[in-house]
């Protein structure tokens, strides 16, 4: 639970720039010979990180060739194999699986992150609302009174009456929020009291703010490469929030370009291969440090100096002695070019972790009197061919580091996790190999294998084989010279395993056939209900790697970019005891699955007994969701909702009531259509007594009741025994 206190000034919370940073100097030697010891500290932290993924490499670029259909310099071809087939079943695999996860992120056409108030919001209140019993103490010193009244104020719904005359009401109200004595923490009594929720508009104002955050630096590109390289590798890796200087185009009021610079917060995609972990960490809960290896050109190298605390003297001369960047062994592994190619960029590692803080004192920077007593703070270390580019202690507050790294399968005793490719590799290889054989087969069976008794023949003749062919004989003994012998064709069962080698392939992964579009399925799975059921399992699948996306990247993204806004942006607006809530599962349910379930539950919830149980601005949002309609375009909040509801009262009560004619002559009243007669069928006619008896009762005379008794006009039947 995060506590604020929303009337914290500024000043605060600003950090003293000189105090933190390793200072730039014209004179970078004698600058660097202080600060020499930290060279080595972070050299010796990058290789024992490079030595202990070398295994995690080895099973990367295995599941790249694969994934390109190319054989590594493992496989070994015997000399009768001759097909250098290659089945590229772990692309479709790999392709399906993340074109799966990109469709249940965005689904709803927007970033699966939310913010919300905790369950008891502290510092400010959760709901507010006018006490209906004292006005007059609520209204305090202002003369303002609410369009919408009190309880039993007698006043009226105003006619013209809007959400933002509301809103303009509540103005002052903002001002009485510190004021808890006039503050109800419930929920408006009537529904024409109005009610206001302050935590509820923090995490609205709050989750707009972070989502325009990621829709300006690009954050669903660099989650769809992120959820690629979680596939195919097993680990994906995005870093996050760092501040940038972005430019926006402005243009004056006389034509000329004059941009506008504003620092905002940046979100990128970093590949696994250029992520070296803390190794004695399963995750980046217990990663000490973090090293990203950066390959960057001379422009890529100038703009740092852009940047706060970036030496410049030493940049430009890294820049002056020339590219100095040296290729890994799987970098040419990679490349479609050949190994002799040169690469002509800058080498640069930067580090995010703990260092002590007397190594940071003895390099230069001062420690401030509140971090003193530490003994290990978070730094942010740049170097390059040797030289400190950049030092500076992590500005963040907590602080933490700014990488994310979600697995697609958790391997709990490793950092890296598991993808698709490496779950298929044995049956990868197994259909290669059945593959290759069969078409061997084929191309042996399908020709003939002559065979020729040259002591038979006129020697020195060509004994290549075409139609119209002539071999000589020679004298001797009558018999056939030349024989032709077909190969048996055993293809078929070589396909046969082929085909279970790609079922182990479809249970290894996880990942059926059909759901990447596989035809010819058989059963249960020629319906539609079938192929739901299919779907609806086959979606078990993903939710554990969705559900990793949620825990490992999208929650501490936010939660990254919630503390950026806490600390370094002071609108009030934004300001609350709020949480971070991913939303990848939610989207894990097919759209017209969750429609149809939600509109059952809105009919169930209709029941005026379950209705007060039931969270209808919940249910109407979800129900828009699935439909892949925004919310926050098409459904009201409860205030704006109570507005409306009050608005269509009133219209409705204008309105004539229509009048209900009478039904015509001879219709049956209990009949609702009013026409009367109904459907004629066999049976019984009604006795006395009971439902649909149109004659008059009689009493226990044998008189009709309301009918004078008359003369002997002749004898009375008697009655039946049923009624006596």
């Amino acid at each position: 639970m995060q506590r604020l206190d929303i009337n914290m000034a500024e000043e605060d919370i600003t950090l003293d720039s000189d105090s933190i940073a390793l200072e730039d100097t014209d004179d970078s030697e004698i600058a660097d010979a202080g600060v020499s010891g930290i060279i080595p500290f972070i050299q010796e932290r990058y290789d024992r990180a490079e030595d202990y993924r070398r295994n995690d490499e080895e099973r990367w670029l295995r599941s790249y060739t694969n994934y390109r259909g190319i054989y590594g310099s493992d496989v070994q071809f015997t000399e009768a194999e001759r097909s250098r087939v290659f089945i590229k079943v772990t692309k479709t695999k790999t392709l399906a699986a993340y074109g799966q996860i990109v469709d249940v992120l965005f689904a709803g056409n927007k970033f699966p992150i939310s913010i919300e108030p905790t369950v008891l919001p502290e510092g400010v209140a959760k709901d507010v609302s006018f006490d209906p019993k004292e006005p007059e103490q609520l209204r305090g010193e202002t003369e303002e009174v609410s369009p919408y009244g009190f309880s039993g104020d007698g006043m009226e719904l105003p006619k013209g009456a809007t959400e933002k005359s509301l809103l303009d009401r509540l103005g002052p109200l903002e001002e009485k929020l510190g004021d808890v004595e006039n503050l109800k923490e419930e929920v408006g009594k009537t529904p024409t009291a109005i009610t206001f929720s302050p935590s509820m508009v923090a995490a609205k104002n709050m989750e707009r703010k972070i989502i325009d955050q990621l829709q300006e630096s690009g954050a669903s590109k660099q989650l769809r490469s992120t959820a690629f390289e979680m596939s195919l590798f097993g680990t994906g890796v995005m870093k996050g929030p760092f501040a940038t200087d972005k430019e926006y185009p402005n243009w004056d009021e006389e034509g000329n370009y004059s941009p506008i610079f504003k620092t905002v917060p940046s979100t990128s995609h970093v590949s696994v291969w250029n992520f070296y972990p803390d190794p004695d960490a399963t995750n980046m809960d217990e990663a000490q440090y973090v090293i990203e290896r950066h390959k960057m050109s001379r422009t890529q190298l100038r703009s740092l100096k852009k940047r706060p605390y970036f030496r410049d003297s030493v940049i430009d001369e890294v820049i002056d002695a020339g590219e100095s960047y040296v290729k890994k062994y799987w970098e040419d592994d990679l490349s479609d070019y050949a190994p002799e190619h040169g690469i002509y960029r800058f080498e640069v590692l930067e580090y995010w972790g703990m260092c002590d803080v007397s190594i940071l004192e003895e390099n230069g920077v001062e420690i401030p009197e509140d971090l003193k007593e530490q003994d290990e703070l978070q730094a942010n270390i740049w170097v390059c061919n040797g030289k400190l580019l950049r030092m500076v202690l992590n500005p963040f507050k907590p602080a933490t580091i700014p990488y994310m790294a979600a697995p697609y399968e958790l391997n709990p005793y490793s950092f890296f996790g598991v993808g698709i490719a490496e779950n298929m590799d044995d049956t990868q290889t197994l259909m290669n190999g059945f593959m290759r054989m069969a078409v061997d087969n084929a191309v042996l069976s399908g020709n003939l294998i002559m065979e020729v008794d040259e002591t038979n023949l006129v020697p020195g003749q060509d004994l290549s084989v075409y139609p119209g062919k002539v071999f000589r004989r020679q004298g001797g003994a009558p018999g056939q010279a030349i024989f032709g012998t077909k190969f048996p064709n055993v293809s078929n069962e070589n396909l046969q395993l082929f085909d279970k080698a790609r079922q182990l392939a479809d249970e290894s992964t996880g990942f059926p056939s059909f759901a990447h579009g596989q035809t010819g399925i058989t059963g249960v799975g020629r319906t539609a209900s079938g192929i739901s059921m299919l779907m609806n399992a086959a979606a078990g699948s993903i939710k554990t790697v969705i559900k990793n996306i949620d825990d490992y990247l999208l929650r501490p993204l936010g939660e990254g970019l919630f503390r950026f806004n806490m600390q370094f942006d002071f609108d009030k607006m934004l300001k609350g005891d709020l949480e971070v809530v991913a939303r990848g599962t939610e989207s894990l349910m097919a759209n017209e699955v969750r429609s149809q379930r939600l509109m059952s539950f809105l009919q169930v919830a209709s029941n005026p007994v379950l209705a007060p149980f039931a969270k209808f601005n919940y249910i109407i949002r979800e129900i828009a969701k699935s439909m892949e309609l925004d919310p926050e375009k098409v459904t009201n909040n409860m205030d704006e909702a109570a507005v409306q509801a009050e608005l269509l009262k009133a219209f409705q009560g204008n309105q004539p009531q229509p009048q209900q004619e009478a039904p015509p002559a001879g219709a049956n009243p209990l009949d609702p259509t009013g026409a009367g007669g109904g459907i004629i069928g066999t049976g019984q006619a009604p006795i006395p007594g009971e439902q649909g008896f149109a004659g008059r009762m009689q009493d226990g005379q044998g008189q009709q009741a309301g009918v004078e008794p008359t003369e002997n006009v002749g004898e009375q039947p008697q009655a039946p025994e049923q009624l006596q």
